[in-house]
């Protein structure tokens, strides 16, 4: 990694801290956990979804409002007005949200109502918008491309980097194989290297690894005892009416449980599980399913 100036450690105890907001952090002892279905679907699927999950160990929300589908055909997000919701609920709960910019042209929109923005696996060698977002006051997640090596992936995260925003955030999320039992394969290997090169925090994504909702918790589990920093996974009020990766989506008591069933294991790790500064006790907008 010789050419990774920025995002290299400088030396082994070297890790940068990564702020989503006031009282949440990538790369401190608080495994932040980001939940929330693929993409916004309603106003009223999003004030569901942060009723549920709002104070019960999950740090922000996430919800597409572009999407990125291999066929051009399949939903694209609600756009202009997914952001609005997101913003909407962001407010409402005092929860942070995550959400995907695909293009320059959205940079100016998603960055006014996200608190993160995500930059997806498709998009992760798209340098033009990694400079551009090196530009922007908000952190960058970014995904690991569907078939970049380590090296590719944390050169990505340098050109953010180079361009001015420190503020960075590695997600894994599978790589592409031969096998399609699972939707990718989950490089477990690869959350631990890169704990080792880079000081930036690591997340996993393990929806998008198995792209089976049965073997989301397992491998959830294990990402956490490799020492990943946080996790990002997809949750929805009605899992099989998703409009998009409904087989890979928990309900939201899977998502409460899930987090539950960690605490043991981020404990192992030195690490903690936070309720500390998120979300409120709003008046019920809307039945929670």
């Amino acid at each position: 990694m010789n050419n990774a100036k920025l995002a290299a450690k400088s030396h082994p105890t070297h890790q940068s801290i990564v702020k989503l907001s006031a009282d949440i952090s990538f790369g401190g002892t608080e495994l932040v956990t980001i939940a929330g279905p693929c993409t916004v679907e309603s106003r009223e699927q999003m004030h569901t979804v942060a009723q549920n999950l709002s104070g019960k160990g999950i740090q922000a929300l996430r919800g597409g409002a572009y999407k990125p589908r291999t066929s051009p055909y399949s939903f694209q997000g609600m756009g202009e007005g997914g952001l609005e919701i997101l913003s909407e609920v962001r407010s409402h709960y005092n929860i942070p949200v995550v959400t995907e910019v695909m293009s320059i042209s959205q940079i100016d929109a998603v960055a006014k109502h996200a608190d993160m923005l995500q930059v997806g696996s498709r998009n992760m060698q798209n340098f033009d918008l990694l400079k551009a977002l090196g530009s922007v006051g908000k952190p960058v997640l970014l995904k690991r491309g569907l078939a970049a090596t380590i090296e590719e992936f944390v050169m990505a995260a340098e050109y953010v980097l180079s361009h001015g925003n420190p503020n960075v955030v590695l997600c894994e999320r599978g790589i592409r194989s031969f096998d399609n039992y699972t939707r990718n394969v989950l490089d477990i290997g690869a959350v631990a290297a890169l704990k080792q090169i880079t000081h930036l925090p690591v997340i996993v994504d393990p929806s998008h690894a198995v792209g089976k909702r049965e073997l989301v918790a397992p491998v959830t589990r294990a990402a956490v005892a490799c020492g990943a920093d946080g996790l990002i996974i997809e949750c929805h009020p009605e899992p099989e009416k998703s409009v998009s990766d409904a087989r890979q989506a928990l309900s939201l008591t899977e998502m409460v449980n899930l987090v539950e069933s960690l605490k043991p294991v981020a404990a192992s790790v030195g690490r903690n599980i936070s309720t500390i500064g998120v979300g409120v006790e709003p008046t019920p907008m809307y039945c929670a399913a």
